[in-house]
């Protein structure tokens, strides 16, 4: 099993016990607004998914991972379309818990992720797209030195509003 120690808590791959907590997690509606997801997923299709994170991240371009603290699951990061030809992927932390947040979890889990991305896959850089109204990860990928390299505007609509979305990129070498 893939395993990532950060400081104050590690990151290990999904495991089938993990499928009720992401039911849970991917059919609430307040994450929706971050992860983009507009309707619910079925337990059935959760499984699948859990299976599909076995094959390597070459084969899937993608892994999600579990943010664990004190053996208790608080969040995942979701590594997106990884590029082994240009060397970078995109990245994405949720903190499920509003208890659990703002105690340094996903700043150790974004800081572990990256020293995976260069010590172990050799990547060049990491980017995210973050909403413009989301004021604690535009501080938290731009205090691990994300830089803001991108604009898209009114990118994401919240009912009758849009919102712009920042690009990030990391650079690792």
């Amino acid at each position: 099993m893939l395993s990532l120690e950060a400081n104050i808590c590690r990151l290990r791959a999904l495991e089938p016990s993990d499928v009720d907590m992401l039911y849970l997690w991917e059919n609430d509606p307040e994450v929706w607004r971050v992860s983009g997801t507009v309707a619910p997923l079925s337990y059935e299709r959760l499984c699948s998914f859990v299976q599909e994170q076995n094959y390597d991240i070459y084969a899937t371009r993608q892994m999600r991972l579990v943010v664990e603290a004190e053996g208790v699951a608080v969040g995942t990061v979701d590594i997106i379309d990884f590029d082994p030809q240009h060397l970078r992927f995109g990245v994405g932390v949720l903190i499920y818990a509003q208890e659990n947040r703002r105690r340094g979890y996903a700043r150790a889990a974004l800081e572990a992720v990256a020293g995976y991305a260069r010590e172990v896959l050799g990547l060049k850089q990491i980017w995210a797209s973050v909403a413009s109204d989301n004021e604690a990860s535009v501080a938290l990928f731009e205090s691990l030195g994300f830089e803001r390299c991108g604009l898209r505007r009114d990118w994401l609509r919240r009912g009758a509003e849009y919102v712009d979305v920042y690009e990030y990129q990391l650079l690792l070498i």
